[in-house]
Protein backbone atom coordinates (compact mmCIF):
# COMPACT_ATOMS: atom_id res chain seq x y z
CA UNK A 1 0.00 0.00 0.00
CA UNK A 2 1.12 2.96 -0.95
CA UNK A 3 2.41 5.26 2.18
CA UNK A 4 2.99 2.79 4.55
CA UNK A 5 6.45 2.26 6.25
CA UNK A 6 7.14 -1.29 6.38
CA UNK A 7 8.86 -2.74 9.71
CA UNK A 8 11.71 -4.86 9.94
CA UNK A 9 13.09 -6.43 12.71
CA UNK A 10 17.06 -6.16 13.63
CA UNK A 11 17.79 -9.36 12.61
CA UNK A 12 15.86 -8.59 9.20
CA UNK A 13 17.67 -4.84 8.79
CA UNK A 14 20.97 -7.12 9.47
CA UNK A 15 20.33 -9.59 6.71
CA UNK A 16 19.80 -6.69 3.39
CA UNK A 17 23.21 -5.26 4.64
CA UNK A 18 26.37 -5.75 3.09
CA UNK A 19 28.16 -8.38 4.71
CA UNK A 20 31.12 -5.27 5.74
CA UNK A 21 28.97 -3.32 7.34
CA UNK A 22 27.87 -6.42 9.15
CA UNK A 23 31.14 -7.06 10.39
CA UNK A 24 32.29 -3.89 11.10
CA UNK A 25 29.32 -3.22 13.43
CA UNK A 26 30.20 -6.44 15.31
CA UNK A 27 34.12 -5.61 15.79
CA UNK A 28 32.77 -2.05 17.28
CA UNK A 29 29.97 -3.73 19.40
CA UNK A 30 32.72 -6.19 20.83
CA UNK A 31 35.19 -3.45 20.71
CA UNK A 32 33.25 -1.37 22.95
CA UNK A 33 31.85 -4.42 25.26
CA UNK A 34 35.82 -5.04 25.55
CA UNK A 35 36.18 -1.58 26.90
CA UNK A 36 33.26 -1.36 29.39
CA UNK A 37 34.42 -5.64 30.53
CA UNK A 38 38.35 -3.62 31.40
CA UNK A 39 36.49 -0.74 33.07
CA UNK A 40 37.76 2.04 30.32
CA UNK A 41 34.85 3.62 29.93
CA UNK A 42 33.59 4.91 34.09
CA UNK A 43 30.28 5.86 34.44
CA UNK A 44 29.63 9.56 35.03
CA UNK A 45 28.90 9.08 38.46
CA UNK A 46 32.01 6.82 39.28
CA UNK A 47 34.84 9.79 39.72
CA UNK A 48 36.78 10.17 42.89
CA UNK A 49 34.97 11.53 45.73
CA UNK A 50 35.62 15.48 45.51
CA UNK A 51 38.02 15.66 48.35
CA UNK A 52 37.94 19.49 47.88
CA UNK A 53 34.16 19.36 49.37
CA UNK A 54 36.15 17.42 52.39
CA UNK A 55 38.53 20.24 52.57
CA UNK A 56 35.77 23.05 52.94
CA UNK A 57 33.64 21.08 55.47
CA UNK A 58 37.14 20.38 57.62
CA UNK A 59 38.26 24.35 57.17
CA UNK A 60 34.84 25.54 58.29
CA UNK A 61 33.76 23.38 61.20
CA UNK A 62 37.07 21.36 62.75
CA UNK A 63 38.89 23.50 65.44
CA UNK A 64 41.25 23.29 68.23
CA UNK A 65 40.17 23.17 71.84
CA UNK A 66 40.74 21.21 74.98
CA UNK A 67 38.00 18.87 76.63
CA UNK A 68 37.79 17.10 79.71
CA UNK A 69 41.53 17.38 79.80
CA UNK A 70 42.04 16.52 76.39
CA UNK A 71 43.43 18.35 73.75
CA UNK A 72 42.08 17.82 70.23
CA UNK A 73 40.54 18.88 67.01
CA UNK A 74 36.85 19.64 67.86
CA UNK A 75 33.82 19.11 65.27
CA UNK A 76 31.41 20.91 65.02
CA UNK A 77 28.49 18.05 64.26
CA UNK A 78 25.34 20.01 64.17
CA UNK A 79 27.24 22.11 61.48
CA UNK A 80 28.27 19.61 59.15
CA UNK A 81 25.03 17.84 59.84
CA UNK A 82 23.11 21.00 58.29
CA UNK A 83 25.44 21.13 55.75
CA UNK A 84 24.56 20.02 52.16
CA UNK A 85 27.98 19.37 51.31
CA UNK A 86 28.96 16.84 53.73
CA UNK A 87 25.34 14.58 52.27
CA UNK A 88 26.93 15.15 48.97
CA UNK A 89 30.72 13.62 49.96
CA UNK A 90 29.27 10.92 51.18
CA UNK A 91 26.87 10.24 48.27
CA UNK A 92 30.11 10.72 46.77
CA UNK A 93 31.46 7.71 48.32
CA UNK A 94 28.44 5.62 47.83
CA UNK A 95 28.84 5.75 43.77
CA UNK A 96 33.08 5.61 43.56
CA UNK A 97 34.08 2.37 42.91
CA UNK A 98 37.17 1.71 44.93
CA UNK A 99 38.55 -0.95 42.53
CA UNK A 100 39.58 1.44 40.25
CA UNK A 101 42.13 2.78 42.97
CA UNK A 102 45.45 1.90 42.00
CA UNK A 103 48.19 1.31 44.19
CA UNK A 104 48.47 0.69 47.74
CA UNK A 105 49.31 4.26 48.39
CA UNK A 106 45.71 5.62 46.87
CA UNK A 107 43.92 2.41 49.14
CA UNK A 108 45.47 3.73 52.00
CA UNK A 109 44.67 7.39 51.53
CA UNK A 110 41.32 7.00 50.31
CA UNK A 111 39.82 4.08 53.44
CA UNK A 112 41.53 6.54 55.64
CA UNK A 113 39.51 9.59 54.35
CA UNK A 114 36.69 6.92 54.09
CA UNK A 115 36.80 5.72 57.96
CA UNK A 116 36.60 9.46 59.12
CA UNK A 117 33.53 10.41 56.78
CA UNK A 118 31.41 7.04 57.43
CA UNK A 119 32.17 7.52 61.57
CA UNK A 120 31.12 11.14 61.17
CA UNK A 121 28.38 10.43 59.37
CA UNK A 122 27.04 7.62 62.12
CA UNK A 123 27.50 10.61 64.44
CA UNK A 124 25.32 12.47 62.02
CA UNK A 125 22.84 9.97 61.45
CA UNK A 126 21.86 9.36 64.95
CA UNK A 127 22.23 12.70 66.57
CA UNK A 128 22.27 13.79 68.98
CA UNK A 129 24.12 12.03 70.99
CA UNK A 130 27.15 12.02 73.99
CA UNK A 131 29.46 9.37 72.17
CA UNK A 132 29.43 7.92 68.86
CA UNK A 133 29.17 4.45 70.92
CA UNK A 134 25.26 5.64 71.90
CA UNK A 135 24.46 5.16 68.34
CA UNK A 136 24.69 1.41 68.67
CA UNK A 137 21.43 -0.81 69.44
CA UNK A 138 21.64 -3.24 72.68
CA UNK A 139 22.34 -6.11 70.58
CA UNK A 140 25.32 -5.02 68.16
CA UNK A 141 28.39 -2.79 68.25
CA UNK A 142 28.65 0.73 67.12
CA UNK A 143 31.91 -0.77 64.95
CA UNK A 144 29.33 -3.14 63.40
CA UNK A 145 26.29 -1.10 62.11
CA UNK A 146 25.59 0.04 58.73
CA UNK A 147 28.21 2.99 58.54
CA UNK A 148 27.11 3.79 54.76
CA UNK A 149 27.89 2.91 51.47
CA UNK A 150 31.66 2.30 49.33
CA UNK A 151 31.18 1.49 45.89
CA UNK A 152 27.58 0.97 46.46
CA UNK A 153 27.66 -1.43 49.15
CA UNK A 154 26.24 -0.45 52.76
CA UNK A 155 29.91 -0.91 55.24
CA UNK A 156 30.43 -0.79 58.68
CA UNK A 157 33.97 1.11 60.37
CA UNK A 158 34.76 -2.08 61.21
CA UNK A 159 34.69 -3.55 57.90
CA UNK A 160 36.88 -0.96 56.43
CA UNK A 161 39.29 -0.90 59.66
CA UNK A 162 39.73 -4.90 60.09
CA UNK A 163 39.07 -6.16 56.39
CA UNK A 164 40.77 -3.27 54.53
CA UNK A 165 43.07 -0.97 55.85
CA UNK A 166 44.73 -3.44 58.33
CA UNK A 167 45.58 -6.07 55.82
CA UNK A 168 47.35 -3.43 54.10
CA UNK A 169 50.24 -3.60 56.84
CA UNK A 170 50.57 -0.30 57.63
CA UNK A 171 50.54 0.20 61.39
CA UNK A 172 50.32 4.46 60.96
CA UNK A 173 46.89 4.30 60.23
CA UNK A 174 45.91 3.81 63.87
CA UNK A 175 46.79 7.11 64.23
CA UNK A 176 45.11 8.62 61.06
CA UNK A 177 41.68 7.30 61.73
CA UNK A 178 39.20 8.76 64.06
CA UNK A 179 36.45 6.92 65.96
CA UNK A 180 34.70 10.10 66.88
CA UNK A 181 35.86 10.27 70.35
CA UNK A 182 37.96 12.14 72.39
CA UNK A 183 41.13 10.08 72.74
CA UNK A 184 40.76 9.05 69.31
CA UNK A 185 43.50 10.95 66.98
CA UNK A 186 42.89 14.20 65.93
CA UNK A 187 41.06 14.71 63.27
CA UNK A 188 43.20 15.85 60.16
CA UNK A 189 42.90 19.21 58.81
CA UNK A 190 42.92 17.80 55.38
CA UNK A 191 42.08 14.70 53.07
CA UNK A 192 44.65 12.40 53.09
CA UNK A 193 46.34 11.97 49.63
CA UNK A 194 48.83 9.16 47.87
CA UNK A 195 51.11 11.89 47.05
CA UNK A 196 51.67 13.30 50.28
CA UNK A 197 50.52 10.53 52.43
CA UNK A 198 53.79 9.10 54.02
CA UNK A 199 54.15 12.86 55.16
CA UNK A 200 50.65 12.94 56.47
CA UNK A 201 51.09 9.69 58.44
CA UNK A 202 54.43 10.38 59.59
CA UNK A 203 52.83 14.05 60.74
CA UNK A 204 49.72 12.54 62.47
CA UNK A 205 52.39 10.17 64.59
CA UNK A 206 54.52 12.69 65.62
CA UNK A 207 51.29 14.74 66.86
CA UNK A 208 50.32 12.23 68.73
CA UNK A 209 52.87 11.23 70.33
CA UNK A 210 53.37 14.58 71.68
CA UNK A 211 50.43 14.67 73.08
CA UNK A 212 50.18 13.47 76.83
CA UNK A 213 46.81 14.11 77.05
CA UNK A 214 45.97 10.88 75.01
CA UNK A 215 48.73 9.55 73.54
CA UNK A 216 51.92 9.17 75.51
CA UNK A 217 53.61 10.33 78.88
CA UNK A 218 56.81 9.63 79.94
CA UNK A 219 58.31 8.91 83.69
CA UNK A 220 61.01 6.80 85.56
CA UNK A 221 59.40 3.80 85.19
CA UNK A 222 59.19 3.79 81.05
CA UNK A 223 56.24 5.00 79.07
CA UNK A 224 52.58 5.34 79.62
CA UNK A 225 50.65 4.87 76.25
CA UNK A 226 47.32 5.24 74.64
CA UNK A 227 45.17 1.86 74.81
CA UNK A 228 45.51 2.09 70.81
CA UNK A 229 49.30 0.10 71.20
CA UNK A 230 47.36 -2.32 73.07
CA UNK A 231 44.41 -2.70 71.32
CA UNK A 232 46.95 -3.19 68.24
CA UNK A 233 50.16 -4.16 69.43
CA UNK A 234 50.35 -7.17 67.04
CA UNK A 235 50.41 -4.96 63.90
CA UNK A 236 53.44 -3.27 65.35
CA UNK A 237 55.03 -6.93 65.55
CA UNK A 238 54.66 -7.17 68.95
CA UNK A 239 55.58 -6.02 72.66
CA UNK A 240 59.50 -6.19 72.12
CA UNK A 241 58.76 -4.75 68.40
CA UNK A 242 56.54 -2.25 70.08
CA UNK A 243 58.77 -0.61 71.87
CA UNK A 244 61.63 -0.75 69.77
CA UNK A 245 59.51 1.02 67.29
CA UNK A 246 58.26 3.58 69.73
CA UNK A 247 62.58 4.73 70.24
CA UNK A 248 62.63 5.01 67.03
CA UNK A 249 59.90 7.48 66.27
CA UNK A 250 61.18 9.27 69.64
CA UNK A 251 64.65 9.33 68.87
CA UNK A 252 65.40 8.43 72.31
CA UNK A 253 66.51 4.74 73.97
CA UNK A 254 64.17 2.01 74.37
CA UNK A 255 61.88 2.25 77.49
CA UNK A 256 59.21 -0.21 78.33
CA UNK A 257 55.44 0.16 78.53
CA UNK A 258 54.12 0.35 82.09
CA UNK A 259 50.92 1.20 81.77
CA UNK A 260 48.28 2.74 79.50
CA UNK A 261 46.40 5.95 79.78
CA UNK A 262 42.71 5.80 80.33
CA UNK A 263 40.35 6.11 76.68
CA UNK A 264 37.88 8.72 76.77
CA UNK A 265 34.93 7.75 74.61
CA UNK A 266 33.19 11.10 74.82
CA UNK A 267 31.92 12.51 71.24
CA UNK A 268 35.42 14.79 69.94
CA UNK A 269 33.01 17.34 68.87
CA UNK A 270 29.49 19.30 69.84
CA UNK A 271 27.42 16.95 71.86
CA UNK A 272 24.30 19.56 71.69
CA UNK A 273 21.47 20.00 69.34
Amino acid sequence: MVGVTKLVSVHQWLKLQPEDTVKRLFLISATLAGLLFLGQIRPALAEEPDWHLYQQLLDQHLSHQSEQGIDLTWLDYPAVKADPRFAQLVQQLAEFDPERLEGRQEQLAFYINAYNILAINVVVQNWPLQSIKDASPWYKSVWKIDAGQLGGERVSLDHVEHQVLRPLGEPRIHFAIVCASLSCPDLRSEPYSAERLEHQLDDQLQQFLANPTKGLVRNEQGLKVSKIFDWFEEDFGGEAALTAWLAERLEAEEQPINGYLEYNWSLNGTTEP
